[in-house]
């Protein structure tokens, strides 16, 4: 009797320091529960919860008869995103080139190809993702054997390699309100073309956005306010508002020439100044005071 008791007090122990050895620290178990906080608990980053960006909708574009457009221009601009007032696109936490490439990869916007800028031919997502991506071999070294290996890395494109913006629009005056209007077609983002030793060589456009189809997309994300954190302005609304600085390098002509085909320097800012100051004199001159 007294045998069967002290064996089973030994099986007890020895039951109870196997569990205390597999058994967690209970300060371990608080700290990895604690780490990850559900959406209820985790804390809020600001004064309320704003979701008034969210419930926005896109107001579409009032419709125009074409016998109300009795004059129209094209025109094809750059936005340096380097410019003093287009640096909300370098923004850090959300770039726009960011924005509209993760869209492009997901599938959620469509893409188009640069062998013109009519938006004829689609680009498939892989195709996108591909772009500005460069594939490198590099040596390595093993180090318990010092063989040499060779491995392949993909170096993906960086958001702030993209400096510059083209934009194609149209200004044209509707004969039913007698205003002057403009509407974008297009966004191409541009990447600089470099040679095997580093140097620059011209700059490309990746792909062309079709703005109307995009604009749901770009009313969901806020644009960083220089002066306002409150603001809720979206990308949409920077467009619509036309709150960027661009040069145009372009108009529709008879040659269907860029201006830096025929002047440079000086004179190539001098006639894209000119050429909107025409633009904005058109207007003005259909009135008589």
């Amino acid at each position: 009797m007294k045998f069967t008791l002290k064996l089973l007090s030994f099986c007890a122990f020895l039951m109870f320091f196997v569990g205390s050895v597999n058994a967690q620290d209970p300060e371990e178990d608080i700290r990895t529960e604690s780490s990850v906080p559900d959406d209820e608990d985790k804390p809020l980053d600001d004064i309320v919860e704003k979701r008034l960006i969210e419930e926005r909708e896109v107001l579409e574009y009032e419709p125009i008869r074409e016998a109300d457009i009795f004059w129209e221009k094209r025109m094809w601009r750059v936005i340096d995103i380097r410019e003093k007032m287009n640096l909300p696109f370098t923004y850090p936490e959300m770039p726009f080139f960011t924005i509209v490439m993760d869209a492009a990869v997901n599938g959620e916007i469509t893409v188009y190809s640069t062998e013109d800028d009519k938006f004829t031919y689609k680009l498939e997502p892989d195709e996108v993702a591909s772009m500005g991506a460069s594939v490198d071999t590099i040596i390595t070294f093993d180090p318990e054997t010092y063989e040499e290996k060779i491995q392949v890395v993909r170096n993906d494109l960086n958001p702030e390699d993209v400096k510059r913006y083209r934009l194609k629009e149209i200004w044209f005056f509707d004969e039913e309100s007698s205003t002057m209007q403009v509407r974008i077609l297009g966004i191409a983002p541009l990447i600089d073309v470099k040679d095997d030793n580093g140097n620059f060589r011209y700059e490309k456009p990746m792909y062309w956005l079709y703005y109307p189809h995009i604009r749901e997309l770009l009313a969901r994300h806020q644009v960083f306010n220089i002066g306002n954190d409150a603001s809720n302005l979206t990308w949409d609304d920077l467009f619509e508002m036309r709150y960027f600085a661009s040069t145009i390098y372009k108009e529709s002509n008879v040659y269907d020439r860029r201006l830096q085909d025929y002047l440079s320097g000086v004179d190539l800012l001098l006639e894209a100044d000119k050429i909107k100051n025409e633009l904005f004199n058109f207007e003005q001159d259909l009135w008589s005071y």
